[in-house]
């Protein structure tokens, strides 16, 4: 798995191969499947930029998901090498929204997600202004 910050545009770019534990009866990717792998971008894109597991138990203060539309364009099959993009859309207060494209090995979006975040208080159980560090962990 590769994962890296394209400075330029503030987007994420994690890489993984489909394995057959992603894969339903049908023979291509479990919808369930496509949330887990975006989840599993986003936690690389935090903990690479200093918001790791460990900085969220000891701010306790760490993301959470409030709503998610997804999208399913093209299938996806096994021992494909996929992409996916991170970005954040917006984040102007306490909510914030973030898009996912997982990119097929030809380049084609497959599946587009978008996601409405924030950064959670685990103590006070609220939604809290996302502090500098979080910003930079997110890619602002």
């Amino acid at each position: 798995m590769n994962a890296f910050l394209n400075a330029s545009d503030k987007t994420f770019e994690y890489a993984l191969t489909i394995r057959e534990a992603h894969l339903d009866t049908y023979g291509h990717v479990n919808n369930a499947c496509y949330v887990q792998m975006f989840e599993e971008a986003r936690w690389e894109l935090i903990t690479q930029n200093g918001y790791g597991i460990d900085r969220v138990a000891g701010s306790r203060r760490g993301p959470v998901i409030l709503a998610m539309d997804v999208k399913f364009r093209r299938e996806v099959h096994n021992r494909e090498r996929v992409v996916i993009r991170t970005r954040v859309t917006g984040y102007p207060d306490k909510i914030g929204w973030m898009e996912q494209i997982l990119h097929n090995e030809k380049g084609e979006p497959a599946c587009v997600a978008k996601f409405t975040f924030g950064l959670f208080d685990l103590d006070k159980r609220v939604l809290v202004a996302p502090t500098e560090e979080w910003k930079r962990a997110i890619g602002l």
